[in-house]
């Protein structure tokens, strides 16, 4: 096979562990919402036909724990890639947390905003976003929110005997309002404000790929991360991050998985609406 062309060669954005782990991410994320939303609105109709899908609501029960062990899994494996990137490009955590490309939010973060809004308005230019924007950012946190209150509540629930131990009764009644409406508003922003933000977005429409193939064509870097894409000039380094694109069938691939998680999370954003509006209780 003849070789990619220099000039088409793509930025390597992400590395194949940050890509498995968001796929993994979004499996168990889907698998969560979907069993989580069957059991939440079970005297629906639509609950009732899903759930036989997953073998009953008992079985939805099941898949929904094993889910939850994915998501805690690849949350320690997160962990345990950034203690790693630690020693290996910062020497210290608070080079890592407070550097450059920082997921914490910054002044920066505050000066993109304000001038995203002014741009909005037709009142200034597009500003020149670095590595990761403020919206990345705030996605990047609300995982660690809800893993913490989704996930804490949900072992409450998991296991009461044990907490209940530490514990009043009462505190598992407080545990289960907190673990649906919480899982229900980190369902509903993944499915709304995520998703448009990474796909809908016009410059990205209908499916931004570069999380599930780590690549971006240097045109898109230079156009959406335009910051970053200088600093690497600048340091020369934009050489060493520079490969070759994956063949057309891993591109229809990754796609038709992508089509597919849009899918399931548009529809349970409908099931939601319609529970919530004609059939709430």
């Amino acid at each position: 096979m003849e070789r990619v062309k220099q000039e088409e060669r793509q930025y390597q954005r992400f590395s194949r562990l940050n890509r498995v782990l968001h796929v993994v991410m979004i499996v168990s994320f889907m698998s969560l919402a979907l069993t989580g939303m069957t059991l939440k609105f079970s005297y629906t109709q639509w609950a009732v036909i899903l759930s036989r899908f997953f073998g009953g609501f008992e079985s939805a029960g099941y898949i929904h724990r094993v889910a939850a062990v994915m998501m805690i899994g690849l949350f320690a494996a997160h962990f345990v890639d950034l203690t790693r990137r630690k020693r290996r490009e910062h020497g210290t955590w608070r080079a890592m947390i407070f550097g450059p490309d920082t997921m914490l939010f910054n002044k920066r973060d505050l000066r993109d905003f304000i001038a995203s809004l002014k741009w909005f308005l037709g009142k200034g230019p597009r500003p020149e976003y670095g590595r990761w924007t403020y919206w990345e950012k705030f996605d990047y946190i609300a995982v660690f929110w809800g893993i913490t209150v989704i996930g804490s509540t949900g072992m409450m629930l998991w296991f009461p005997e044990i907490f209940t131990l530490i514990f009043p009764g009462w505190f598992i009644n407080v545990a289960t309002i907190i673990h649906s409406d919480e899982a229900l508003l980190a369902v509903g922003f993944i499915f709304t404000v995520h998703f448009f933000n990474t796909h809908l977005r016009p410059e990205k429409f209908p499916m931004d790929i570069v999380i599930f193939t780590g690549r971006m064509p240097l045109e898109e870097l230079q156009r959406d991360k335009p910051a970053e894409y200088k600093a690497l000039i600048e340091s020369g380094k934009l050489e060493e991050y520079l490969v070759e694109p994956y063949p057309p069938i891993v591109i229809r691939t990754v796609k038709a998985f992508g089509w597919t998680a849009l899918a399931i999370g548009f529809s349970i954003v409908v099931w939601i609406i319609y529970a919530m509006v004609f059939a709430y209780r």
